[in-house]
């Protein structure tokens, strides 16, 4: 992949071979994001096991204390009262079925997430083709199928992600911006690593945290030392 005169000038920047602390490796990213947008920080994280088996999956959802400086849009799935619940909670589409027809004859796709409440799902389920490759499909799991949807839907607003395996075994994570301070991306990324690491699974042999890496958008990646996890 060819790479721009910028990405290349950048990467000089950065020392391949050393593992940073991760406040050090905080300010080194910070220091190469330099486009004229606010750059997105993302954390990527090897793990020790293979995503193949059904008993090593690590796959969940969080609030960063700090969020991720991304303004969510929401949209639920309800009827009735959570409707109405849902828009007072400050989503900003709730239906039904006038969304399913939306999203499927229209291919709209101006929503950052999804919540359902339990009775929805058999309709929603018709959706799985195009919201389940972008991450978008609600899940029990992860808590975007709930009949609390004010709650759901507060939590989305406040920068609720997601984590889960790639084929890779990687987790690739936004941490926040990169005009975030230090202190609130390291509070942040220390929170989604704890999180992982409660939800590393039994069958999980070896060394469960293999590599950490933090980027931004346009940067080359810088590679954390495990040594305190």
């Amino acid at each position: 992949m060819k790479r721009s005169k910028a990405y290349l000038n950048k990467k000089e920047l950065i020392d391949k071979e050393k593992l940073y602390e991760f406040e050090e490796g905080i300010a080194a990213i910070k220091s190469v994001a330099s486009a004229k947008f606010d750059e997105t920080i993302e954390l990527h994280l090897k793990l020790g096991v293979d995503s193949r088996h059904a008993d090593q999956q690590v796959r969940g959802a969080i609030v960063l204390p700090h969020g991720t400086g991304r303004q969510m849009r929401v949209l639920v799935f309800a009827k009735g009262d959570k409707v109405r619940e849902a828009l007072d909670a400050g989503a900003d589409y709730a239906g039904s079925d006038e969304y399913i027809d939306k999203i499927q004859k229209e291919n709209w796709m101006e929503f950052d997430a999804v919540i359902a409440t339990p009775d929805m799902m058999g309709v929603v389920g018709r959706l799985g083709r195009v919201l389940g490759p972008r991450g978008l499909m609600p899940n029990p799991k992860t808590g975007t199928v709930t009949m609390d949807i004010a709650q759901a839907v507060r939590e989305a607003k406040a920068g609720k992600i997601e984590y889960r395996l790639d084929k890779t075994n990687i987790i690739h994570c936004p941490i926040g911006k990169a005009s975030f301070d230090d202190k609130a991306l390291l509070e942040n990324m220390e929170t989604l690593i704890g999180e992982v690491k409660r939800a590393k699974p039994a069958a999980a042999k070896g060394q469960y945290f293999r590599s950490i890496a933090l980027a931004s958008t346009m940067s080359p990646g810088i590679k954390l030392s495990t040594a305190r996890i």
